[in-house]
């Protein structure tokens, strides 16, 4: 983040309780227009889930920090990566478009991964070391939804209100890559009305891994079962995690057996208010 885009000392005012409202247990960003944030959207939200992408902005909105959204950005180059293609002109275009921000917020664990452990490599792999310290530098502001809200903004209640029975799956990368820990959960346990149940062996693989599931199609379908068997015996009407991709192998697995559970990007459940569920 550029030096001077938070100001920690600077006081902080609580927002006001309006009548008939939760009033936010949060701190809000003091004068947010300071801090300059971009939305990299993902390839698989763009195209396929974007409303996982418009309720990350809407979140941060309603938590007083605006959020651009550069027409200009294309894919992270993962799946290419992933595959043993490197295409620093995916990393080159990246950095161009991002660089100029304070923060870049990724709706996506895996994606946001592949941005801080892949690009420099990808860039030295070219013999580029100048783009490779760029995507370092760039890696450092780039967070995770949930990096953001409680390493950034610093709060874990964002005011949200979702009164369903919820299990949350941890995606491969936001726990072997990330390392984002409990920061989901804790977003998750102050959202009101939520029964939030525990998923058995939560951290085990879905068996999506991207071209993992296309090579090995066998297996990723072995994982599957194991997952989906994990969610209906938590009896929860709706399936989180961070990762639309896996949400999108582990719901379609749901819906051709007909089990009744619903996947929501964890972005959909914390921007819905009470306003909005009723």
């Amino acid at each position: 983040m550029a030096e001077g885009a938070w100001d920690k000392g600077a006081p902080r005012r609580r927002p006001r309780r309006r009548k008939g409202a939760h009033l936010l247990r949060t701190w809000r960003l003091y004068d947010a227009a300071r801090m300059r944030v971009a939305l990299f959207t993902t390839c698989l939200v763009d195209a396929l889930f974007p409303d996982a992408g418009k309720a990350t902005v809407a979140l941060l909105e309603r938590l007083g920090q605006p959020v651009e959204f550069p027409l200009e950005q294309t894919c992270c180059g993962q799946m290419h990566a992933n595959s043993g293609y490197f295409e620093p002109k995916l990393v080159r275009r990246y950095v161009d478009v991002f660089e100029p921000y304070d923060a870049v917020v990724v709706p996506s664990a895996s994606c946001a991964g592949a941005i801080r452990h892949q690009h420099a490599m990808i860039a030295r792999d070219a013999s580029d070391e100048a783009l490779a310290t760029s995507a370092e530098t760039l890696a450092q502001k780039t967070y995770e939804l949930s990096e953001f809200l409680i390493d950034v903004l610093h709060t874990d209640d964002v005011g949200a209100y979702f009164p369903h029975r919820v299990t949350y799956h941890p995606t491969c990368h936001s726990v072997r890559i990330l390392g984002v820990g409990d920061r989901p959960l804790r977003l998750l346990r102050n959202v009101r009305g939520i029964d939030l149940v525990e998923l058995p062996r939560s951290e085990e693989c879905c068996g999506f891994g991207g071209t993992f599931s296309i090579k090995n199609p066998d297996v990723s379908a072995a994982m599957l079962a194991d997952k989906m068997e994990s969610v209906i015996d938590t009896g929860a009407e709706v399936l989180c995690a961070g990762d639309r991709s896996c949400l999108m192998h582990i719901g379609g697995g749901l819906d051709r057996i007909r089990a009744g559970v619903r996947t929501l990007h964890l972005a959909e459940i914390l921007a819905t208010t009470e306003a909005e569920a009723a």
